[in-house]
């Protein structure tokens, strides 16, 4: 434990952040050697420091630090300044371990969409829907105002990406979300429209008439925030205006 603790004081780090490695040498031992002592984890170690009025600290790990460090590069510098290396750097990893972790830039922004996008949230929607369908309409609204909300603002800024590069990695991320939010929207949508309920438009219609304006209004918020300023209704207004407007649209 004292090994531990000077070579946390030395390095400025956490008891928790400091190698295994690092203090076994400090303790003239090897690393062996200590895990067996240890009984082959280093939680006693950590016990005893608690146990000696010291936090050991400890951070998360390594996969949720980068997804962390990753969704603020985007929201806050885009995605063409989200490389692996500011990624490593933000999140004090390695850069071969984000290739392990994640199988490259491309699947880091896959985990970073699947974390702030409203993919989990719909597809939890779609595993238990509400029966009536302006209720449901609603819930689908709550689901896109929240993943365009979410801090870090993630979505925003993928979107502002595809938009201004058709060929960049907005638009790839996008285009691979597509047929993971087309089973969760049929999922909800098909039954209403088996029953008679939703005239039965080709299927990518129904869907751009339902997430079009809601993601467009979310876009623009939060400029119309500061030039509408009171004159601008809620969130839950709008939503409600704009399911009355896709039933009047859509529905039989």
């Amino acid at each position: 434990m004292a090994a531990a603790l000077a070579v946390a004081r030395a390095r400025r780090r956490d008891v928790a952040d400091v190698p295994l490695a690092a203090i076994a040498a400090a303790a003239g031992m090897s690393r062996s050697t200590l895990l067996r002592r240890l009984g082959g984890t280093r939680a006693p170690l950590d016990d005893a420091v608690r146990r000696a009025g010291i936090d050991p600290g400890g951070r998360p790990p390594a996969r949720e630090r980068a997804i962390a460090a990753a969704a603020s590069l985007i929201a806050e510098q885009g995605l063409g300044a989200t490389t692996l290396d500011a990624v490593a750097a933000a999140a004090d990893c390695a850069l071969p371990t984000l290739h392990g972790l994640f199988d490259g830039r491309d699947g880091l922004l896959t985990a970073v969409f699947d974390r702030y996008g409203p993919l989990p949230d719909l597809e939890a929607l779609a595993a238990d829907p509400p029966g009536d369908l302006c209720d449901l309409l609603r819930a689908v609204h709550r689901v896109i105002i929240g993943a365009f909300g979410r801090e870090p603002r993630v979505l925003p800024a993928i979107f502002a990406d595809a938009c201004g590069r058709p060929g960049g990695p907005g638009h790839a991320m996008l285009k691979a979300m597509v047929p993971r939010t087309s089973k969760s929207l049929w999922a909800l949508l098909s039954p209403h429209i088996e029953a008679g309920r939703l005239q039965p438009l080709p299927f990518p219609l129904l869907v751009q008439l339902l997430l079009g304006p809601i993601a467009t209004h979310m876009l623009l918020r939060p400029t119309l925030e500061t030039t509408l300023g009171a004159e601008l209704p809620s969130v839950d207004e709008i939503a409600d205006t704009l399911a009355g407007a896709y039933l009047r649209a859509v529905a039989i």
